[in-house]
């Protein structure tokens, strides 16, 4: 924690963009920890979520621009070839891509709120070629308000974080085993549709 916060701004930053690259660490713990210096007198809480919401929305970047230079096109033989084991047909990716059109940026706001999707969110925007001021805009609303929350979770809890931690890692493992468990339950229930 003491490392983290004598980088400062350009820390939580760097931190911010990497953990929407590559999560090394969890915007959680990244937020949290800026949020108890901020409580400290380290850091301004308002410029705390400025800064951790710029890094969001650069490292999401990344996936969206990997996703737009490849195009949902590019993923038809892809999924003829592993669609089995991604439980999907092309129907399903069209249909994402219809559904993507129109409710996509309330989406990825809506996934900014959860472990994981937040990053990988990112992909499908960029596959699907959603705009990138829209993706940006919605991107940097639903970051802001995350940021902004587990800020100020730090800065009210102060050391509690330690103690909630103990807590929430052990309900963050059990969701992911829970995808996982729902992830082999499809692929060992899914069948192709019969095609006329």
């Amino acid at each position: 924690m003491g490392a983290m916060l004598a980088w400062g701004y350009w820390g939580i930053f760097l931190l911010m963009m990497l953990e929407n690259v590559i999560p090394p660490v969890p915007s959680e713990a990244i937020m949290g920890i800026a949020g108890i210096g901020a409580a400290r007198g380290r850091f301004d809480p308002a410029l705390l979520v400025l800064v951790g919401t710029l890094g969001t929305v650069i490292g999401n970047l990344f996936w969206w621009e990997i996703g737009r230079r490849l195009g949902y096109e590019r993923l038809q033989p892809f999924v003829a070839r592993w669609g089995r084991w991604l439980t999907v047909e092309w129907h399903d990716v069209e249909r994402f891509k219809g559904y993507f059109d129109r409710w996509g940026g309330p989406t990825i706001f809506v996934f900014r709120f959860m472990p994981f999707g937040r990053t990988i969110i990112s992909l499908p925007a960029g596959l699907m070629r959603m705009p990138f001021w829209r993706f940006c805009a919605y991107t940097a609303a639903g970051s802001a308000i995350w940021n902004a929350a587990l800020v100020g979770v730090g800065y009210g809890l102060g050391h509690a974080v330690e103690e909630i931690d103990r807590f929430v890692t052990p309900a963050i493992l059990i969701c992911v085993g829970a995808m996982l468990v729902f992830y082999v339950w499809r692929v060992l229930t899914w069948k192709p549709r019969e095609t006329a």
